[in-house]
């Protein structure tokens, strides 16, 4: 058996065998496992808050080889997501956080970059200031999967569309111009591509300081929200909650 202790976010948890709790955790070291946390619903001495999902965390933990589930011992919370205030909002983006790395990230294949960009954007996530940070998420989990298209230029005819409107389309690769654009294509327009750019050369705690409201490059969002659902081929449950928030 080996014992390993590390940096760790809890994901989700569902109910397993009576008292018991079936974890999925996204550690630094090994990237995406889930554990199970003996009878975590009976007593809460070991975990106490350290279960609620999008919890940051230094995990103790045993695993056996050949065995997909690991053993949690024990959590120290290092952030929680309840320290600061709560609302529908800034809940169900911190399940579309949850939901994207569970869909997205295979089991034991870590991934630094991505575990670095969650820890930043969930810290950002407050009540009334969700959009920019859920956008920004969003759109840097596709960059780092390798899904994200140049914006730049029109994939059929090689037009330098860059201060301008691009098209984009829900079912296929790259941007058009219009002339080019697919059935059932939507506008991503000058501006919003321009704040793509910015959200890949700018951290997101800088772009925090600003007023981003729920209107606020909304084609962007949608364009981020597609682009996932594509390469995914499944609707994201947590996107539609949020919208409907």
């Amino acid at each position: 058996m080996i014992q390993r202790i590390g940096e760790a976010i809890v994901l989700r948890t569902w109910p397993f065998e009576e008292a018991d709790l079936l974890v999925s955790l996204l550690t630094r070291e090994q990237g995406r496992v889930k554990g199970v946390a003996r009878h975590a619903m009976r007593s809460r001495r070991r975990f106490g808050g350290a279960l609620e999902p999008m919890t940051y965390v230094r995990a103790t933990y045993a695993e056996k080889p050949k065995q997909e589930l690991v053993r949690l011992d024990a959590f120290e919370i290092l952030w929680s997501p309840l320290k600061d205030a709560v609302d529908y909002e800034r809940i169900a983006a911190l399940e579309l956080v949850a939901e994207v790395l569970e869909e997205v990230l295979p089991e034991q294949a870590p991934e630094d970059a991505v575990f670095r960009l969650t820890l930043a954007v969930m810290e950002q996530m407050q009540v009334g200031r969700v959009w920019m940070p859920a956008t920004y998420f969003m759109l840097w989990v596709s960059r780092l999967m390798g899904w994200m298209p140049a914006l730049g230029h029109c994939v059929a005819c090689g037009l330098d569309l860059r201060g301008g409107t691009v098209w984009w389309s829900p079912v296929a690769d790259g941007v058009t111009c219009a002339d080019d654009k697919r059935a059932g294509s939507a506008a991503l327009s000058a501006a919003s591509v321009a704040e793509a750019q910015r959200m890949f050369r700018t951290p997101v705690e800088e772009l925090a300081q600003e007023e981003w409201p729920r209107g606020r490059a909304a084609d962007l969002r949608s364009f981020a929200v597609g682009l996932l659902e594509r390469h995914l081929e499944r609707r994201l449950r947590s996107v539609r909650a949020l919208e409907r928030g």
